[in-house]
């Protein structure tokens, strides 16, 4: 079963390569990690419109700057410097593109989705997207402004 999520992933992340916009999104706090390019699809432009009920490939290309076992994602909604915990289909980082063990200056491809809920307000906000390793230090942080529309 763990080859077909490798292969689904992997499948996933050619299509999110071919139809991805580099975002120019703010790093806020890579420190165990460098990043190259944040994807976000589809969004054209900033701030990206998300809709409710649809999700959004996300694929953030990065350097490692440590090694690790593990990794975690979490993702937050800032919203007037309060950070809302967003969910995600898959928060180990392991398992959305990365082959683990994570090695010290090798470059990773980490692929997830970002589902927009209906219960989500009609509101903008600021999505923060961390990858966390075995030591709780971000491989990478990034933000980028969203409004999240019906």
């Amino acid at each position: 079963m763990e080859t077909v999520y490798r292969l689904l992933a992997a499948l996933l992340a050619l299509g999110a390569l071919c139809e991805a916009e580099p975002m120019k999104f703010r790093d806020c706090g890579s420190t165990a990690g460098k990043i190259i390019q944040v994807d976000v699809t589809p969004c054209p432009t900033l701030p990206c419109v998300l809709h409710k009920g649809k999700s959004y490939a996300v694929n953030v290309t990065f350097t490692s700057k440590t090694s690790s076992q593990t990794s975690v994602a979490a993702v937050h909604g800032i919203l007037s410097g309060v950070p809302i915990p967003f969910s995600i289909p898959n928060s180990d980082g392991c398992k959305s593109g990365i082959r683990c063990p994570i090695r010290n200056n090798q470059i990773y491809h980490y692929i997830n989705y970002l589902p927009v809920k209906n219960e989500y307000p009609s509101i903008k906000v600021v999505v923060e997207w961390e990858l966390k390793d075995e030591n709780d230090k971000d491989l990478f942080c990034w933000r980028l402004p969203v409004q999240i529309a019906n």
